[in-house]
């Protein structure tokens, strides 16, 4: 965790460039948490002995990349967790996967079931008992190698729900076995990535903006150029 990963810091917040592989919160693997590294990274940087304050707002799954948000305050984690309720914050992804969508842009509902044990999510095209409704729009950007780049804009914020959205249209992202992939990654990566989050500060009322460029691992970096904002 060093200054590079910072992509957004004041009083009340700060964003990380996740990097994939990267678990959020500690879990039952007992590797250290993104939440941890920060933590130890503020305690550092601004010689608090005692340990620094920092409050989760919203999560990414272990495989996926790119901008994460943590409150430094009590008062900025109960303000963004309003926000993200009231769904205030506005994200966007990118995926690469190796089918061109039909249609190449459009919206997505279902209802989503989650198997903790197996940590797989369901998706339904109704309502079934005990299911979450999940929404999300998506548009192709462009083709490189045979590889097609997709935005998507989540409405609602479900458990995998991109990665299995995705996976109804007949287009797995690469890399994401667990969804219908032909084959997992190496590096225990998929190719999805928070790319942007905007949001209309809660302490200074200001519009944010922050976005974080891809991972420079010689696959993901050559489709910087067609994702540039």
């Amino acid at each position: 965790m060093t200054d590079k990963d910072v992509l957004y810091e004041d009083n009340h917040l700060i964003a990380i460039n996740k990097r994939a592989g990267d678990i959020v919160q500690v879990d039952d693997t007992g590797d250290e948490s993104l939440d941890e590294k920060v933590k130890k990274y503020i305690a550092k940087k601004y010689n608090k002995p005692n340990g620094a304050f920092l409050g989760v707002v919203h999560r990414l799954d272990r495989p996926v990349s790119g901008v994460i948000m943590f409150a430094k305050t009590s008062k900025a984690l109960e303000r963004m967790n309003a926000l993200f309720k009231g769904r205030e914050i506005h994200k966007t992804y990118l995926a690469v996967v190796r089918n061109r969508p039909v249609p190449e842009s459009g919206n997505l509902v279902h209802w989503l079931i989650k198997n903790p044990q197996k940590n797989v999510t369901k998706p339904y095209d109704h309502e079934v008992p005990g299911s979450l409704r999940s929404e999300l729009n998506y548009r192709l950007i462009g083709e490189l190698n045979g590889y097609y780049l997709i935005e998507v804009d989540p409405i609602t914020g479900r458990p995998h729900q991109i990665r299995v959205q995705l996976s109804t249209l007949g287009c797995p992202i690469v890399g994401d076995n667990k969804y219908g992939y032909p084959r997992g990654s190496l590096k225990k990566s998929i190719c999805l990535h928070a790319r942007r989050i905007q949001f209309i500060h809660p302490i200074k009322k200001e519009p944010v903006d922050i976005y974080a460029k891809l991972p420079k691992d010689g696959f993901w970096d050559k489709f910087e150029p067609l994702a540039a904002i």
